[in-house]
Parts: structure tokens; C-alpha cells; sequence
């Protein structure tokens, strides 16, 4: 009698832990992960949850939620992964998440792996079936990240020339407005050339675009950026921001001041280099005009070392300010 008791409860909890595996659905795992403290917690909770999860629709949108807080940590490496892993689970949208494709999923994957320098991951995807694809909106994006990838390669001004000039052409073609704000962008930084700043204040005023030209935002500080060659420096605008401060009492400056006094940082990122000789380069040159600049280093999980360049705050808490007077993006760490 207790030989077959033990079997039934046996019985029982093998397919009842295999029927809540079943049951769990993406729309309470990521409500669950938005409840917790933190994106870390958020992120460890997915991580633990998306392996029970059998139904395919379910899995995939739950790679893609843990992808995009990924992304948001910047951890590129590991959102491009979730992405792609969420890409191969032939399946449809699961219920009550957002609506996305296979392809517009494989299109996040290139971009985050762009994010992180990895151009050959990138390519893969972009060379993958997603080339086919019979949808404009998703055909102007591989555009697009196919000529950010020739960036990536590229080493000299020289060798910026061909995909500027495909950017060019880009920016001209009605039926790819979709991605004319971000190869405005691309342009403005890479060449310094202000009409196209100008281009994106005016065609596309409310886009993010708009606010780094602006200087209400800055870009992250991500290898994509960092690692293209520049054949001139584009110079941010002081910011929208700025000018609606110009209208506040004193009080509110004294008031805006002692809080971000409390939020003070203590050093500043300039970039993230592949190799040595280039961020010693940047080092000297910031050091020349009187910052506390130094290099480290830090090792991704793609193996890749990457060279840091760091400025330390001084004592008027007014470097961020002065660098970027100078032409050079900072991005605050701690």
C-alpha cells in the first residue's frame, strides 16, 4: 500500500511540475521580473525562468523581454544571444506581449552585436534568411546595418568613403524614411558636417536623433561609436535643457545646484578602443589640456579586451562641462 502511495505522489509531482512548466506564460514571467528591485534581479529571474518554459510562443517572447533588459544594461553580448536564441524558436507571438517578428528579432540581434563591435556576429545575421525578406521597413534596416558594419571595419578616414557615400545616397530615398533620422546621425558624426545636423532638427525634430544633435542626450559610449574614424568632430548643440535653464529663478538654480552636487560623479568615460595605441593616443591628448586622464581595460564575454579611457572629476565638478566644450563625449561612471 505505501509502495503504491509513493509511486502516485511520484506520478504526481512529475506531471504536475511538467503542467506548471507548461503553464507559465510570458506574460506572468516578465510581470513577475517587473516586480523585483532591480535589473539585475529582473535579469536573473528571467534567466532562471525562460529554461522552465516549454510552450514556444511563451519561450520566445520571454527571450525577447530578458534581451531587451539586456540591451538596456548594456550588455550587448548577451542581449545579441537572447535575441538570436529568440529568432531560432519557430513560433508566433505569445498572448498579451508585444507583437514582433522573426526578422524584426534578428534585426535587434545585428544591432546589439554591432553595439559591441562583434561586426562578423553581425554579419551572419545580416547574411542570413532575413535577406530575403519581402518587408521594406525590415530591407532599409539591413541597409542601414550593413553599411554601420562597414563603419565597424573601417580603420582609416579612407576607408569611411564608400559607406558614407551609400549613407549619402540613403538619405535621399523617400521609400527608407524609416531610417533617415539614424543615417543622419551616422553622417553628422562621422564626417562633423552640420547641414546634417541641421537636417535632423528639422525633418525629425522629435526624435532621438534630434536630442543628441541637440546635446539634451548623449550617445553611449558603446564600441560601435567609439571604434569608427572620424574624418571631422561633430559638435553637439549645448541643449534645449540649457536654454530653459537661462529662464529659471536663482532660487532654482541654487536649488538644481545642491542636488546635482549630492549627484556628483567622479569620473568620466571618453571610449573604449581595440587597441592600446589608440586610447594612449586620446589619453595624452585630453591630459595635454589639463585632465587627470588614464587608461584600464576591461574583458567582455566575447573574449575581446577593450582599452577604457577615464578622466577623473576635478575639483569644481565642472570636467563633464569642459570636455565636452571641447569637442570630446564623456559618459559618467562610478
Amino acid at each position: 500500500m505505501k509502495k503504491t502511495l509513493f509511486f502516485v505522489v511520484l506520478i504526481n509531482l512529475v506531471f504536475g511540475g511538467a503542467l506548471a512548466a507548461a503553464d507559465l506564460t510570458a506574460k506572468f514571467v516578465t510581470t513577475e521580473a517587473a516586480k523585483k528591485d532591480s535589473l539585475e534581479q529582473s535579469v536573473s529571474y528571467l534567466k532562471n525562468q525562460v529554461a522552465k518554459i516549454t510552450a514556444p510562443a511563451e519561450k520566445r517572447a520571454v527571450y525577447v523581454f530578458l534581451a531587451s533588459l539586456l540591451e538596456q544594461m548594456s550588455s550587448f553580448d548577451e542581449a545579441q544571444k537572447s535575441y538570436a536564441a529568440a529568432a531560432g524558436i519557430a513560433a508566433g507571438d505569445a498572448e498579451g506581449m508585444p507583437r514582433k517578428t522573426n526578422e524584426q528579432i534578428v534585426l535587434d540581434a545585428v544591432r546589439c552585436a554591432l553595439s559591441s563591435g562583434d561586426y562578423a556576429t553581425a554579419d551572419s545575421y545580416l547574411n542570413s534568411a532575413v535577406r530575403n525578406s519581402k518587408d521594406e521597413k525590415v530591407q532599409s534596416y539591413i541597409k542601414l546595418y550593413t553599411q554601420w558594419s562597414a563603419l565597424c571595419k573601417a580603420n582609416t578616414v579612407e576607408e569611411l568613403q564608400e559607406p558614407v557615400v551609400m549613407l549619402q545616397a540613403y538619405s535621399k530615398i523617400e521609400s527608407m524614411k524609416v531610417i533617415q533620422p539614424a543615417v543622419l546621425l551616422t553622417l553628422w558624426y562621422v564626417t562633423g558636417d552640420k547641414s546634417y545636423a541641421a537636417q535632423i532638427t528639422s525633418k525629425f525634430p522629435s526624435s532621438v536623433e534630434a536630442a543628441v544633435v541637440k546635446g539634451d542626450v548623449q550617445l553611449l559610449p558603446t564600441p560601435f561609436w567609439f571604434f569608427v574614424p572620424k574624418s571631422g568632430q561633430a559638435e553637439p548643440g549645448t541643449g534645449s535643457i540649457e536654454i530653459q535653464k537661462e529662464t529659471e529663478t536663482a532660487e532654482t538654480k541654487t536649488s538644481a545646484k545642491s542636488d546635482s552636487d549630492g549627484a556628483k560623479n567622479s569620473k568620466w568615460q571618453l571610449g573604449l578602443f581595440r587597441t592600446e595605441s589608440n586610447a594612449k593616443l586620446l589619453a595624452d591628448e585630453v591630459r595635454g589640456k589639463g585632465f587627470d586622464a588614464y587608461i584600464t581595460t576591461e574583458k567582455r564575454a566575447s573574449g575581446n579586451t577593450y582599452f577604457i579611457v577615464l578622466v577623473n572629476d576635478d575639483k569644481t565638478g565642472n570636467t563633464a562641462d569642459r570636455l565636452r566644450n571641447l569637442g570630446y563625449d564623456c559618459y559618467a561612471v562610478e
